[in-house]
């Protein structure tokens, strides 16, 4: 399937764009979770914060009910410690709240030790993989009756070039984006047909994070763009106008204004 074109993604600049939907966004308290949280919300969208720094999603909660006539909630978490029984608490919560789910952004992710294999913390892989894949697992399986209820769901999974190929020291964080890449394709696979829900995997490539600078401590930040930059493609992939399009993995430096 042919991947968006920038003027298809421009559908999504109105303010509008997004209004009425109820979405779900891990890891919202800061980078690109953060600036998805606040451009969904001010393009009419009720945000569902997820991120374990309460501090820091009670900072975006309040930004969100200033700026905008939205319905933020939050949910302080640990992905690491996920269970299923405790992703079908938040789900009914959602229920309770919204009546309904159209999308999810997996963002939350881990970067761990860049390290090799034979050197890697069986507990330090154990966590990674548990926040990068598990908790996207167990959500995504929570949660999928409330989308499939909903006219247009949406599933959007972070990845990453080293879960694309293979590269020495990049540990359980590679190989949890390659899991991710596949996870998103099996549930493409499985929904496409049957469903209204759409499918994707973003890869944001360099971006001005804190996961960035640890991973290259010597880049400048300015060298890279900010998450805000990547909103638009982020903005329409949980958009109606997407919906012609299934099972993608995005490549988002390919929609960057030149």
């Amino acid at each position: 399937m042919t991947q968006p074109t920038q003027q298809s993604i421009e559908l999504a600049n109105k303010p509008d764009s997004l209004k009425g939907k109820t979405l779900l966004i891990t890891g919202a308290s800061d980078g690109i979770g953060k600036a998805a949280a606040l451009d969904f919300a001010r393009h009419g969208a009720n945000i569902i914060l997820l991120a374990r720094n309460q501090d820091k999603l009670e900072q975006v909660y309040d930004q969100i009910e200033s700026e905008t006539n939205t319905q933020p909630i939050i949910f302080p978490y640990d992905l690491n410690v996920l269970s299923l029984e405790v992703a079908k608490e938040m789900t009914y919560a959602i229920e309770q709240e919204f009546g309904s789910l159209d999308g999810i952004l997996h963002n939350a992710s881990l970067l761990g030790s860049k390290m090799s294999i034979s050197q890697y913390p069986e507990n330090e892989w154990n966590e990674v993989i548990n926040v990068n894949l598990n908790s996207a697992f167990l959500l995504t399986q929570a949660m999928l009756p409330l989308i499939e209820a909903s006219d247009s769901g949406r599933i959007v999974f972070t990845t990453s070039s080293v879960g694309r190929q293979g590269r020495a020291f990049w540990g359980a964080y590679g190989v949890s984006k390659f899991a991710t890449e596949g996870l998103m394709q099996t549930l493409a696979a499985e929904l496409g047909n049957q469903t209204n829900i759409r499918t994707f995997a973003i890869n944001p490539g360099g971006t001005r994070t804190n996961m960035r600078a640890s991973a290259y401590p010597g880049e400048h930040p300015e060298s890279v763009p900010a998450p805000e930059a990547h909103m638009p493609l982020y903005r329409y992939l949980f958009s109606d106008h997407s919906q012609e399009h299934n099972g993608l993995s995005i490549d988002a430096a390919d929609y960057l204004s030149k």
